[in-house]
């Protein structure tokens, strides 16, 4: 038998005191975060008088929710760990006091040859996670690492610098994913992916989701283990999203492919709640108090992901957005197309278009992130340009009847905001753009077009969609609406309906993309195969059978 539970909400007190302070004042006003307790609860300047465990009376292994690296820059790495000895508890199985957690990074996986060493701090206000930003690293070159609490080390990391800011390296591989919802089925491609030879993962959004999850774990079906009843509850406070994360990070595929490679990473929606909109719910709460489930799912996000220092969040704020390079091969200018974004036209969903969608003044982006964007092209010197993002770039129609409708959660309900985008990109003489994207849980292949309306039109990019993790159970080779769909898009390339990944090989000459997918998640063990692979040439953007 399955027992719901009431969604936990706020104390009445930080509820009251959103209504108060109210959206501008909550963002603007000295000491009104720290009226919310929790979304500025950061360690104290004199922590060096705060009370410390002696790592050495830590009784269970610290490391079950495993380490990761992100974010590769040519002279830096990031590591990340957090320590759980009982990960499905509010407090980890650990008191509010700091630790003291010592890590190594080698040039070797036997540790015989140490690049760096040092000592960091987990701190209680961060549930006991740790991010090590270690410099002065030679570029282009891959290193091991690991952590020690007391007597309990780590498993090994396998990460990597960047190329030097002004190499030409000959190829980037990487593996674009996202959706990974753990009540729908196992996370089997972050095993295969764990052992395929790439570069980095970027993660395109949906790493958490913020829906019960059952004693058996949904369409998991356990039957070896329970799990405990506060998960089954959606999350709205800060420890619900923590012990959310625990959970997903517990899995030893998704464990296993942190390991093995450095993630970038970017959200979308289910990491706070379904298709929200800057300040705007899916449900009718007020803004206020949706700000703060916002700055707990973006506190928890922090404590759980790969991320640097800029990425820290204050309250319900966190610039996400962000560039990367590889050399003068590849720029990757990450976006946030949910924390800026006007609210859905016409109700969100799948609507036939209007002028709402068409309305200059509605944004995707966000004014500051639009003009970063677009400067960032134009300063760039990078072959291919590449925009790990959320949501569908391309048009995509649903019907073959005209006006056809299209998702107003998607780019398709921000015209003018892809119009002033592209228009950006020939501006700035971007001719080598792609776009990857993830939230809709099947693989496409784009050709971006400069008017979508007119086939003929010039191509100005391509958009690699990644299927889902788990995201919609075990999918279909050709799911109902194929033919649909290839018709009424007659730039869709490709399209798929099963779980997986896709990797990208980047080179002088061309980009290469396969599309890699299992036939069932809701068992383990699935084998992988390649469902279909595309070439774009360097000059000529449009996708092409491999």
């Amino acid at each position: 038998m399955t027992i719901t539970t009431d969604p936990p909400q706020h104390s009445p007190e930080l509820r009251a005191a959103a209504r108060r302070i109210g959206r501008r004042r909550f963002l603007t006003v000295t000491g009104a975060a720290a009226a919310l307790a929790f979304a500025v609860n950061l360690p104290a300047a004199g922590t060096a008088s705060a009370a410390r465990l002696d790592p050495r009376r830590i009784a269970d292994d610290p490391f079950t929710l495993g380490v990761a690296s992100g974010d590769p820059l040519p002279d830096s790495v990031l590591l990340w760990t957090r320590l759980a000895p009982a990960p499905y508890q509010p407090d980890s199985g650990l008191p509010a006091q700091q630790v003291t957690v010592h890590w190594e990074l080698a040039h070797d996986e036997a540790f015989t040859r140490i690049a760096r060493r040092g000592a960091a701090i987990a701190h209680p206000e961060f549930h006991h996670s740790v991010h090590v930003e270690v410099g002065g690293l030679d570029a282009d070159r891959v290193f091991y690492y690991r952590f020690r609490a007391g007597t309990w080390i780590s498993e090994t990391g396998r990460t990597r610098t960047a190329p030097a800011p002004g190499a030409a390296p000959s190829a980037l591989t990487f593996a674009a994913v996202s959706c990974q919802s753990y009540t729908d089925g196992y996370y089997t491609p972050y095993r295969h992916l764990a052992q395929d030879d790439v570069d980095v993962v970027l993660h395109l959004g949906d790493y958490l989701y913020e829906y019960a999850v059952n004693s058996v774990g949904g369409y998991r079906n356990y039957t070896d283990r329970t799990l405990p009843g506060l998960f089954n509850r959606e999350t709205v406070t800060l420890e619900d999203y923590r012990l959310r994360y625990a959970l997903f990070k517990s899995d030893p595929d998704l464990r296993a492919a942190h390991a093995a490679h450095p993630f970038v990473v970017t959200w979308d929606d289910h990491e706070t709640e379904n298709n929200y909109a800057d300040d705007t719910p899916e449900n009718s709460v007020p803004p206020e108090e949706f700000l703060l489930r916002r700055a707990a799912a973006y506190r928890a996000y922090w404590e759980n992901q790969p991320l640097r220092l800029p990425q820290r969040p204050a309250g319900p704020d966190m610039q996400l957005y962000r560039r990367l390079h590889w050399g003068r091969l590849a720029q990757f200018d990450v976006l946030d197309t949910r924390q800026y974004r006007s609210n859905q036209a016409y109700g969100d969903g799948a609507q036939l278009p209007g002028p709402e969608i068409d309305d200059p003044a509605r944004t995707m982006t966000g004014a500051t992130q639009e003009r970063w964007l677009l400067g960032g092209w134009r300063d760039s010197t990078a072959l291919w340009n590449v925009v790990p993002q959320q949501v569908v770039f391309s048009q995509r129609r649903f019907d073959l009847t005209a006006p056809s409708r299209v998702s107003m959660d998607a780019w398709d309900g921000y015209r003018a905001s892809r119009r002033r985008v592209l228009d950006g990109a020939k501006a700035a003489g971007v001719e080598n753009l792609m776009v990857l994207t993830g939230d809709v849980h099947v693989g496409y292949g784009f050709d971006i077009k400069d008017d979508f309306d007119a086939p003929d039109s010039a191509t100005l990019g391509t958009e690699i969609v990644a299927t889902s993790i788990a995201s919609g159970r075990d999918g279909a080779d050709r799911p109902a609406n194929w033919d649909t769909y290839l018709k009424a898009n007659p730039h869709l390339r490709f399209y798929n309906g099963q779980r997986g990944y896709v990797t990208v090989a980047l080179g002088q000459r061309l980009a290469r993309a396969d599309f890699k997918t299992v036939p069932y998640v809701t068992r383990p063990g699935a084998p992988l195969s390649t469902a279909a692979s595309f070439v774009t040439q360097v000059g000529e953007p449009g996708l092409k059978p491999a």
